[in-house]
């Protein structure tokens, strides 16, 4: 699947399912809230904490939440993520061309 058709997919999903949008702002606090859900199995997982009993770890369906809201908030505010992307790995290219590669830490 595309970005394109992601971007599709979920604005069809809304207007069958989800009745409308949520708010953009709403939408933002949503996202902050999944980021936080992602950031905790990141913590449990590969950090130094632990997974409480029974607690839920699926990385990939966290990440998936993410990426949702995301694009709701895309469709929301007229953004191509196709675009965008494409835009910004040629920004990361231009400005990190030999950045990484000169990084004695990496």
């Amino acid at each position: 699947m595309t970005l394109e058709e992601a971007q599709q997919t979920v604005d069809n999903w809304i207007k069958e399912y989800g009745v409308r949008y949520f708010s953009e702002l709403t939408n933002m606090a949503v996202l902050t809230e999944e980021v936080g859900e992602l950031a905790r199995i990141i913590a449990r997982t590969y950090g130094d904490q632990s997974f409480k009993k029974g607690e839920n770890h699926d990385l990939g369906d966290e990440m998936a939440d993410v990426l949702w809201v995301l694009i709701c908030l895309a469709n929301q505010t007229g953004v191509d993520l196709t675009e965008a992307f494409k835009k910004n790995l040629e920004k990361k290219t231009t400005r990190d061309k030999e950045r990484h590669k000169n990084n004695p830490k990496l």
